[in-house]
């Protein structure tokens, strides 16, 4: 574990590079506050905004805590090889033309691998990134505008587009920053060890991470289990959905971003939310921030408007959100506040009957708050101070104030417009802990993530299935593949395989009628007219053993009593581990696209939730009278699937089952695929 206190949270810096890298990285550092010294290396200025300078970090009069290193990646190596060499704390390597360049400069690992060697114990962030600004302690190692301030606590921010670190700071919604890390192509230390370092600080309340690949899985895991120690919150923007942004991934981060499914699944199992936007993350952390994960997704609505009322239940339809009905404790306290011309419901439109008198509206929102909830959201959009007053809104403040003394859960202050909610109004909120949140998609999408997390905080997964890679994988013969898969306990149809149609036509006796015949060889038989369904007789079976043209043959028993079509999978992503997908099967797959994806290793539960997540849970469960679908021989049949991964983690790339046919007494196998090789006996030593 590198110990990164000194280059987090910095006594002295230094800063080494052209004119204008050591004046940018100095004048960040007195914007924001840094009390120790600033130590400037200039070959031939004598002074940088005021400081004395060095013509070598030979000459510094002590090894600094950190320092920015802003010169060309040659010069960036032997800097970082002499630091390390005096005891320097850690550096920032800004200079680009490393590992992330190979395709362009095709000495750009050497040179990285010549830098991690010259760092040697020393830390170092980047190379390719702006740095670190630390707004807790004033210091930063950062060569350009930020629109940060000095904080006493807030969120810390990790990711891996300096651009966006920019972006970001210059948010005007009222979140308390509290580091923002940028970490380039890692070619040292990655995102999770300098995470798990952010989450130490007491001072940290919650981490955002923008995440282009998550690369050591079971560094990551660390990370996911620290915040879960220390009760905080992880949210993540995990880009790769599109086929364009893996493609500038791979590019520009040097690393291998896995799949979107294999990604949110190990996500959802870490307990680490995830976002798809900027505003939502910001939300996000600025809940966490003011009250820290939720303990559910309870939420009570209270607006002056109908309109604003509608919109709010609207809102929650497309996500994990519940607003409970009123308990008769709420509605006396309603009643007795709001009078008998408010119609009680939640979300509540309280009209403006009570507005201005502070101390109604606090009672009323008070006894609101007194349900079963896990948060309260009242909706307030304040006017533009340019163009109008806000003396009138001041009501709302002293009524938030009078709920959050009475209430013994959260209050946010929505704004169902960001922009209607002033920084200034923001920060006066969070001064008396309320949560001031802009907007009512990334509200409900912030308090349906930090529910998330709140309830995962219990859960410690087991190690995420790692395996090595194997060599040469080939396609493995359906009845081979079933063969293998049923001495793990999947239940596949009664079958005979045959060379010749002679051979057919003995294995009918076997199999009975109705049967199914199919080609050998094939992955995708449906597709290729290699499959017949339906045989009755062995004319049925002679006839399509003779359009189908190939030698060799497979005839099983046809299951006629399906309720369903079911696809299961597995399949190896290089990146994250093996990806289990349960979804609806046959031939419709692709067009259906009603999938859930797990991450290796799972327990029944979890495939059990995962079946009642489909679109077509309602068939298996017994559709408009039709029998109920026999769940423990579906789960039975993912857990064979699971167990045969377990046995030949470093051989198998690929197994799908599709479809799996479910019937009301068993769950059989259909079709089969695995694709296999041998275990690289290199990688194991």
């Amino acid at each position: 574990m590198w110990d990164l206190s000194r280059l987090l949270r910095p006594k002295s810096i230094a800063v080494v590079g052209g004119g204008v890298w050591c004046r940018s990285v100095i004048e960040q550092c007195e914007k924001i506050g840094f009390q120790g010294p600033l130590w400037p290396v200039h070959t031939t200025a004598d002074y940088v905004v005021g400081h004395a300078t060095f013509r070598s970090v030979e000459d510094l009069p002590s090894a600094p805590d950190a320092t920015f290193i802003g010169v060309n990646r040659h010069a960036t190596v032997d800097i970082v090889k002499t630091l390390s060499q005096c005891g320097g704390g850690g550096a920032v390597c800004f200079a680009s033309g490393f590992l992330e360049a190979q395709a362009e400069a095709n000495d750009g690992a050497e040179l990285q691998s010549l830098l991690i060697e010259g760092a040697g114990d020393m830390p170092i962030i980047g190379p390719n990134c702006y740095g670190v600004i630390n707004y807790l302690d004033g210091a930063a190692l950062w060569p350009d505008q930020h629109g940060g301030v000095k904080v006493e606590s807030g969120v810390a921010l990790i990711t891996q587009s300096s651009n966006m670190a920019i972006n970001i700071s210059m948010q005007q919604r009222g979140l308390p920053l509290a580091y923002m890390v940028t970490v380039g192509n890692q070619a040292q230390i990655g995102f999770s060890e300098i995470g798990r370092a952010l989450l130490r600080d007491e001072r940290v309340t919650a981490l955002g991470l923008h995440i282009e690949g998550i690369g050591d899985i079971p560094a990551f895991e660390a990370l996911a289990g620290e915040a879960r120690k220390l009760g905080k919150g992880i949210v993540a923007i995990k880009i790769g959905l599109s086929e364009q942004a893996q493609a500038a991934t791979i590019s520009h981060t040097a690393s291998l971003a896995g799949s979107d499914a294999g990604a949110r699944a190990v996500l959802q199992r870490l307990g680490i939310a995830r976002v798809d936007g900027l505003p939502e993350l910001l939300e996000t952390l600025k809940l966490l921030h003011v009250c820290g994960p939720l303990s559910g997704n309870r939420v009570a609505s209270m607006s002056c408007s109908g309109g604003e009322a509608s919109l709010m239940a609207d809102t929650g339809v497309s996500r994990d959100i519940v607003f409970p009905d009123l308990k008769e404790v709420q509605k006396i306290g309603l009643r007795y506040a709001l009078g008998p011309m408010v119609a009680l419901a939640n979300p509540l439109d309280y009209h403006t009957y009570i507005w201005g008198d502070a101390a109604g509206m606090g009672a009323a929102f008070s006894a609101m708050m007194q349900g079963e909830l896990d948060i309260g959201c009242l909706i307030v959009d304040f006017p533009r101070s340019d163009l109008c007053s806000q003396e009138a809104w001041n009501c709302v403040l002293e009524a938030a104030e009078i709920t959050t003394q009475n209430a013994t859960l959260p209050l946010a202050l929505v704004a169902s417009l960001p922009e209607n909610m002033p920084e200034d109004i923001a920060r006066r909120l969070m001064a008396i802990n309320v949560i001031p949140l802009c907007g009512l998609s990334e509200s409900l999408t912030a308090i349906e993530a930090a529910s998330f997390i709140g309830q995962s905080l219990s859960n410690h997964p087991e190690p995420i299935l790692q395996g090595q890679l194997p060599i040469n994988p080939v396609l493995i013969d359906e009845a081979e593949a079933k063969d293998r898969l049923s001495a793990f306990g999947l239940a596949v149809p009664k079958h005979k395989t045959a060379r010749a149609r002679d051979e057919v036509l003995s294995a009918c006796s076997d199999i009975g009628f109705p049967a199914v015949l199919k080609a050998r060889g094939l992955a995708h038989k449906s597709e290729s007219d290699a499959v017949k369904l339906g045989l009755i007789s062995l004319e049925d079976v002679d006839r399509a053993a003779k359009k189908m043209n190939v030698e060799d043959f497979l005839l099983e028993e046809m299951v006629t009593d399906g309720i369903c079509e079911l696809l299961i999978g597995v399949t190896r992503d290089r990146a994250l581990g093996f990806v289990l997908t349960i979804a609806a099967g046959g031939v419709l797959t692709e067009l259906l696209n009603d999938q859930c994806s797990l991450i290796l290793p799972v327990d029944q539960d979890a495939v059990l939730q995962s079946l009642d997540h489909l679109k077509t849970a309602p068939l298996l469960k017994g559709y408009r009278g039709k029998p109920r679908a026999d769940y423990p021989s579906i789960i039975k049949a993912v857990m064979a699937l699971q167990a045969y991964v377990l046995d030949h983690a470093h051989e198998v790339e690929e197994i799908e089952i599709n479809p799996l046919i479910v019937t009301p007494d068993r769950a059989i196998a259909a079709d089969a695929l695995i694709r296999q090789g041998d275990a690289d006996v290199r990688g194991s030593d």
